[in-house]
């Protein structure tokens, strides 16, 4: 009896691409943003686009060395983080506890989440003029207004986070004697903890909006003073500078509360990792 030839093993199926690797994610990331901006630059120099409305980025760099040189750039994102940071930390560490206290307690939920939502929906740069009579034209009416739309942001996440912990946790820190603020501590708060980082990356985002709208009309320093100011002599170029200088401060944020983030929740890094690498392999 002859042996039977062994059955070659089928080849993994190949990727479309002609053989070609994908550059490295970090390596798109860079070379996208540097490719714009020299299109940018040739698209003005070629009389494309207006100089007088989109002036090239390397006007725009010079006039960034500039105001970085006499120190005026400085004081103004002095001015705003200042604003930013202390109205945040006003308004995350009020919107904080309100959340959890709606999420855990029904009879507070169905008093205040009502008005909690109404309130919600008005924009914040709405109530800029009454907040001013409240605090007046100085430092205080700009922190409040920046802490009240943080506050929703975080309360309303902080609330949903409580009620989207999973019901079968509830039931299983009750099987092990979990009770009262032993239930909160040890099940219900980790719980919330991902929607609650949610609520505060949203909040920043929401506080540095506040600020650089509520800087256009009521403040003589700050970066949406700087955009305001050069739109108003026609200074473009401060005001792509402006620009920029709020893309890398809501960019550093975002940042900072995601290592935040991992450091609290180790088990959401660990998710986070797991994507990430399924997503640099696909």
């Amino acid at each position: 009896m002859s042996a039977r030839p062994l059955a070659r093993p089928a080849e993994a199926p190949t990727r479309p691409g002609w053989g070609l690797r994908r550059p490295p994610d970090a390596l798109l990331a860079i070379i996208t943003p540097i490719g714009l901006l020299l299109l940018w630059e040739l698209l003005v120099r070629a009389n494309v686009l207006d100089f007088r409305f989109f002036p090239p980025p390397s006007r725009i760099a010079t006039a960034a060395g500039a105001l970085v040189a006499n120190g005026e750039l400085l004081v103004h994102v002095k001015a705003s983080l200042y604003r930013i940071v202390l109205g945040f930390a006003i308004g995350a560490a009020i919107g904080i506890p309100v959340g959890l206290a709606l999420g855990s307690f029904r009879i507070l939920r169905v008093m205040f989440d009502p008005i909690l939502s109404a309130l919600y929906v008005i924009p914040k740069i709405a109530i800029l003029p009454l907040i001013m009579l409240i605090f007046g034209l100085g430092e205080g009416s700009k922190i409040a207004i920046v802490a009240l739309a943080t506050f929703f942001v975080v309360a309303i996440n902080s609330l949903a986070g409580v009620r989207q912990v999973e019901p079968i946790l509830i039931e299983a820190g009750r099987n092990f004697g979990a009770r009262g603020l032993q239930m909160f501590r040890h099940v219900i708060f980790p719980g919330a903890l991902p929607s609650i980082f949610t609520g505060q990356r949203l909040g920043a985002g929401t506080a540095l909006l506040v600020i650089i709208a509520a800087e256009f009309v009521a403040a003589n320093e700050g970066i949406g003073f700087l955009i305001w100011r050069s739109w108003t002599t026609l200074v473009t170029e401060n005001m792509f500078v402006g620009f920029v200088v709020i893309a890398a401060l809501g960019t550093l944020s975002t940042w900072l509360l995601h290592r935040v983030g991992r450091l609290v929740m180790p088990w959401q890094a660990d998710e986070l990792d797991l994507v990430a690498s399924r997503r640099e392999n696909a």
